[in-house]
C-alpha cells in the first residue's frame, strides 16, 4: 500500500486545487500507476472538481481510511453549506 505524503493531505483539506498544483510542480507522481482517472480526465477534474480528485487519489492509494473520511466531510462541507450561505445572502441583499 502507498501512502500519500503528509503535506499533500493536509493542505488539500483546505485548498485542494494548490495542493495537486504543488505536487504537480514538484515532480511528485501519484504512487499507483496508471493514474486512476486517467491523463485526459486528470486536468478536467482538477479544474472543475479538484475535490474528487483528491478523493479519488486518497482511495486507490489508501482505501478508505481516516484521511479519506475527513476529505469527505470536507467535500459535503463545502459542496452543502457553502452554496447555501452565498444563495442567502445573495437572495437577501437585493432587497
Amino acid at each position: 500500500m502507498h501512502f500519500l505524503p503528509l503535506w499533500f493531505l493536509v493542505l488539500s483539506l483546505f485548498l485542494p486545487r494548490v495542493a495537486l498544483f504543488l505536487g504537480w510542480m514538484s515532480h511528485w507522481r501519484f504512487p499507483v500507476a496508471p493514474a486512476p482517472v486517467g491523463d485526459l480526465l486528470s486536468p478536467v477534474l482538477w479544474l472543475v472538481l479538484p475535490r474528487l480528485l483528491v478523493l479519488i487519489m486518497i482511495f486507490f492509494s489508501q482505501g478508505i481510511s481516516l484521511w479519506f473520511v475527513l476529505h469527505l466531510l470536507a467535500a459535503f462541507g463545502v459542496f452543502g453549506f457553502g452554496t447555501h450561505r452565498t444563495v442567502y445572502r445573495d437572495r437577501y441583499r437585493d432587497r
